[in-house]
């Protein structure tokens, strides 16, 4: 039995890629695309298909050039998960414009367009998550659109606040960045006096995990963000994790047995009782911890540059 294979045991594995080709290769169970994915896709010339198809949409429906763009990449992103679909079982995670993470209408209206254009193509929204990042707003427009049937993805969780408010508003699924959290340590501390055992961005994922088995939270974790194989093994036994196609060859092609190091049933018992946090409360807690907000503020402007990116590639296209 190779790694993989004993690691879907204990978790359920998802691909995060926005290469086809590869997604179909492992197969996982979901998948998760975001707009750095799919433009190293695009540029790649591989799914030439999809860039040209998109562009005829966009001229077909019309419009300023501004609404052209816009809709090219809607249309890019959804083909890309609708390709995506044929070779997997669950959920594609699609995600919206990162510029609209503060803005709560915004996020629903794009959300429901997403899903109105894969309902288009023959798509049911019951295999859709909507990927929105983890602010304040992007929480209160996942509980909406969980209201209107459109379950969501929660991305860019670096704070124990985030998880918080995430599980007292019943949101679908989070994803905490285990490999961005360690980045952060390992860059802002010295790298010599962090042992494996105390990999930060293992710890805050293990801590979320224990918090929402204690208190029963629905809400699904999916492990993302990976540097090294270590870390997946640390969190064997989370609810989902999300891998890159290059740790997945190491582990498909690498013979041995990944023990459980999660369990549900094993709780840390040191949690306070939840405390449903209000707007403010949840702002203040979150802005305590300098790695969260430099790292969501980073992931943010990052989705949005690459999004920059494609729309840019669209607009000489047109």
């Amino acid at each position: 039995m190779n790694q993989l294979e004993s690691l879907k045991k204990h978790s359920i594995i998802v691909v995060d890629s926005g290469d086809i080709e590869q997604i179909s290769k492992f197969s996982p169970s979901d998948a998760t695309t975001n707009p750095s994915l799919i433009l190293h896709s695009i540029l790649s010339k591989k799914y030439e298909f999809i860039f040209e198809n998109s562009l005829k949409y966009a001229r077909l429906k019309g419009g300023t050039h501004k609404k052209k763009i816009m809709n090219a990449g809607d249309r890019i992103a959804v083909m890309f998960g609708k390709e995506i679909l044929k070779y997997i079982p669950g959920y594609i995670s699609t995600e919206i414009n990162s510029k609209f993470s503060f803005n709560i209408e915004e996020c629903v209206q794009k959300a429901e367009k997403l899903i109105n254009m894969y309902g288009e193509m023959g798509v049911k929204k019951s295999r859709i998550l909507i990927k929105l990042a983890a602010t304040w707003e992007g929480v209160q427009a996942a509980k909406i659109l969980k209201k209107k049937a459109i379950l969501c993805n929660l991305t860019l969780v670096f704070s124990f606040a985030q998880a918080q408010i995430c599980a007292e508003s019943g949101v679908f699924l989070i994803s905490p960045f285990v490999g961005r959290i360690s980045d952060w340590y390992m860059k802002n501390f010295d790298s010599k006096n962090i042992s494996k055992e105390e990999d930060k961005g293992v710890l805050a994922l293990k801590k979320i995990f224990y918090y929402y088995k204690k208190y029963n939270y629905k809400t699904i974790i999916m492990g993302a963000s990976f540097r090294n194989i270590q870390q997946i093994f640390s969190i064997a036994g989370c609810d989902k994790i999300t891998i890159s196609p290059i740790l997945l060859n190491i582990l498909k092609n690498t013979v041995g047995d990944v023990p459980l190091r999660l369990n549900k049933f094993d709780i840390e018992k040191n949690f306070k009782i939840p405390k449903f946090l209000k707007e403010d409360e949840f702002r203040w807690l979150h802005n305590q911890d300098m790695m969260a907000v430099e790292k969501l503020s980073e992931g943010i402007r990052q989705f949005n540059k690459d999004q920059n990116s494609l729309d840019k590639l669209i607009s000489q296209n047109l």
